[in-house]
Order: C-alpha cells, then structure tokens, then sequence
C-alpha cells in the first residue's frame, strides 16, 4: 500500500502546526505617542475616499467614537438633525396649564385645617343637592314611597330614616304576632326606603 492510496488521501496529519510566536507585523499605530501596531484602518473623512488611517484595535474605536460618517451633511447640520429626532422631527408645543378651580389651601395653615375646608365644601354640595332634589318633580315610584311611609316630599333624610325605623318595628312578625296584613306593610316600607335611598333622598 502507497501513501497515495485512497486510505490516505484527505486524512490530516496528527501534528500540530507551531503558533507564530512573533506579533502581526504591519505599519505603526498613527495615533499620537501609540508604539503598536495599527492592524486596523478607519477612513480618513469626507472628500478623501480610498484613504485610511492605521490605528490599533484601542485608538481605530476612539476614532469611531468621533467620526461622521456621512459625506453630505455638516457637523451643523448632523447635530439639528439629531435635536429634531428626538421628537420624531415634528413641531412640539407646550402643554396648556388650565388653572385651579378649587380655592388653594394657604400654606401658612395647618395640615389639619384641610379636613375642614373639606367638610364645609362637602356640607354647602349636600346641601344644593338637597334643594335640587326637593325642587324637582317626583318621579312616579319615588312619590308614591313618600305615600307609603306617610311622608310629605319635603321631609328630611333624618325623618325619612326615623319613619322608616318605626314602621319596621311596627311591622316586624315579632310585633304583630305573624299576621300576614302587616307582612306586606313590611315589605312595601323596605321598598319605599331603598327607592328613596337610591335616589338620594335619605
């Protein structure tokens, strides 16, 4: 058998070729005061295509970091364009500052003095609901819970509650010895309560 069999052929030798000990020769680093070798070009600017610059792999990234790329444009310019790209090159305005409709708390109060204003604000709303709700016109269900609990529609949320209390005593089975009469007076009255509570007038 030759060594030019077809055993042979394609097979690689078991040796390992030896590393090049020596460093990749090449021109200078053209960066100031660099004694390395520049095994990286970077392209010297606009206007001089074909030219590069041999820098080591620390000062060809330094160069990048600083370099314009493209050929058209001036600095000036690059940088307008980079400003208006942040806000994706369209016009911007400032936003409107609509001012305060609630009266400011001074700041020479105390903290606890904001419960009040608070509460006096609350009270005054109350009370315009409360002449909304008796200026208006009744709806059918709600004056006909004013019927059944025997109220005028002017009557007040406290007296609305404390009619409402004592027909549910009046009415309870435990009261009347479980007459059914009063059942439904019972159950007519806890209806008329929630259609005035859901309404708002208790």
């Amino acid at each position: 058998m030759t060594l030019d069999s077809k055993i042979f052929v394609g097979l690689k030798s078991a040796r390992k070729k030896a590393a090049p000990t020596s460093e990749p020769t090449g021109p200078k680093c053209q960066w100031d005061g660099c004694d390395k070798t520049g095994t990286h070009r970077a392209p010297v600017g606009r206007d001089a295509e074909g030219l590069y610059l041999f820098f080591c792999l620390r000062h060809v990234t330094e160069y990048n970091k600083g370099y314009n790329f493209t050929t058209g444009p001036s600095d000036a310019e690059i940088a307008r364009y980079q400003k208006e790209a942040t806000t994706g090159s369209r016009p911007t305005w400032g936003t409107t500052v609509n001012q305060a409709t609630e009266i400011p708390i001074p700041s020479t109060v105390r903290s606890g003095s904001a419960k009040t204003l608070n509460a006096r604000r609350n009270a005054t709303q109350r009370q315009a609901q409360k002449a909304e709700l008796q200026v208006r016109k009744l709806k059918v269900l709600e004056a006909k819970a004013f019927e059944t609990l025997g109220l005028s529609p002017d009557a007040t949320p406290e007296e609305i509650k404390s009619r409402y209390k004592e027909r549910l005593k009046m009415h309870h089975p435990d009261a009347n010895q479980g007459n059914r009469t009063s059942e439904d007076e019972l159950r007519a009255s806890i209806e008329a309560h929630k259609i005035l509570k859901l309404n708002g007038f208790c």
